[in-house]
């Protein structure tokens, strides 16, 4: 029997026996549907950690120095360990210009504080938890922040904290209805600032506005608000290019061990962290979830293999009296055990590709009703392809094997 031919017998029986061939291919579109969807989910989470997570919370080629506030143990800290963190220094004005002063590796530092706060606009118009950063003239274009109107403040306005500020697009709407915010006023706890910019939209990070920020220069009235007064959160390094991550990160070390008096033996007052450290603990992660997952659902094609081959031998058993007639006919034994073959194949197959579909609308759903992103893997595609077509010839090889062992005499005795 020729391969076309074997198809479309295969589809034919589809036609007539849809309730079994509903059985037949659920196995293996339930198989595919999970394994798409949970690939194509990792997937996504992987761009984004390194195109949207890393860009935006570390900045590209960056260095994080902030203050070490973790314990040594697992669980509440001992009050020795609270004392312990107390006792760390916190990170200053001071602390960057020194850095800054004696950094040799070139690139940009920045300083930048963050809280929530209430930010007022015209007519009485408030809104609650905007994020306020106090950050340094740098800082704009150490995290590559675009501006859709106006400019970022320049160092002269920074150094003498003159009481600008830059807001996020969903405070630029809320505020002043999309009707220009430019030299307008809005007040950050009750004090004015002229906005002289409206950043670009950023969207959301696992469901997080980005654009609900105002940033300000940090030695404006918001110094003592955002931290303790003089106190930043992190003082962050950018290199112009990835080799140079490592010889900064050891330079700032060695400074500010140099800065905090501590001796040889001494742990870090303070700690370096880089999108790179952050992905790498990431990689780990999605190497173990696609190593894992797919192997749980795997499960379930196990379960459709099964499925598949007891309904090819109810089929083989109702269609003993036609394989009867086909090796009378002349039909040989491998005749026969390809057409099952190729039969159980075309069945699992047509659910491995109702089953990628389905796994790609799945995950289009849970992405777009959840934070989590979804990319399609190419190659999970013709993972999907090669697993239903692949469960099906397996499955279907005993029931193949029992019909071509049938002898035409008793198979045409068959009623």
């Amino acid at each position: 029997m020729e391969l076309r031919e074997a198809i479309r017998v295969a589809f034919s029986m589809i036609r007539a026996h849809k309730l079994r061939a509903f059985f037949t291919i659920l196995g293996t579109v339930v198989g595919v549907t999970f394994l798409i969807a949970v690939i194509t989910l990792i997937k996504g989470m992987d761009a984004y950690m390194k195109e949207d997570f890393a860009g935006r919370i570390y900045g590209y080629n960056t260095v994080q120095l902030r203050r070490n506030s973790s314990g040594p143990s697992f669980g509440p800290p001992s009050e020795e360990e609270r004392r312990m963190r107390r006792r760390r220094p916190r990170l200053t004005f001071e602390d960057a210009e020194w850095l800054r002063a004696r950094m040799e590796t070139p690139g940009i530092l920045a300083i930048s504080s963050m809280n929530n706060g209430q930010v007022q606009g015209p007519g009485g118009r408030t809104l609650e938890n905007v994020t306020v950063n106090g950050a340094s003239a740098t800082y704009f274009q150490m995290r590559e922040l675009e501006l859709e109107e106006g400019r970022p403040y320049a160092e002269h306005e920074a150094v003498r904290g003159v009481p600008v500020a830059v807001i996020g697009r969903e405070v630029a709407d809320k505020l002043f209805d999309g009707r220009g915010a430019l030299g307008r006023t809005v007040r950050i706890q009750g004090i004015p600032y002229q906005v002289i910019g409206v950043l670009e939209k950023q969207g959301t990070l696992f469901g997080f506005s980005l654009d609900n920020v105002v940033i300000a220069p940090a030695r404006s009235p918001v110094n003592g608000f955002v931290n303790p007064y003089n106190v930043v959160d992190e003082i962050s390094f950018k290199v112009p290019e990835a080799s140079l991550i490592a010889p900064a990160m050891g330079e700032m070390e060695g400074l500010m061990r140099q800065r905090h008096r501590l001796r040889p033996l001494e742990p870090n007052s303070f700690e370096l962290e880089t999108a790179e450290a952050s992905l790498g603990f990431w990689d780990k992660i999605s190497r173990m979830m696609l190593v894992a997952l797919p192997g749980l659902v795997g499960i379930s094609l196990v379960v459709g293999a099964v499925v598949i081959m007891n309904i090819m031998l109810v089929s083989v058993s109702e269609r003993t009296r036609e394989i009867g007639v086909r090796k009378s006919l002349g039909a040989r034994r491998r005749d026969i055990l390809l057409q099952f073959l190729i039969e159980s194949g075309t069945l699992s197959g047509v659910g491995g590709v109702l089953g990628i579909l389905a796994g790609i609308g799945l995950a289009a759903l849970v992405s777009a009703i959840s934070p989590i992103p979804a990319r399609v893997a190419p190659w999970s595609v013709g993972l999907g392809i090669f697993l239903g077509v692949g469960v099906g010839l397996a499955a279907g090889v005993y029931p193949a094997y029992k019909a071509a062992q049938l002898d035409p005499i008793e198979a045409l005795r068959k009623e």
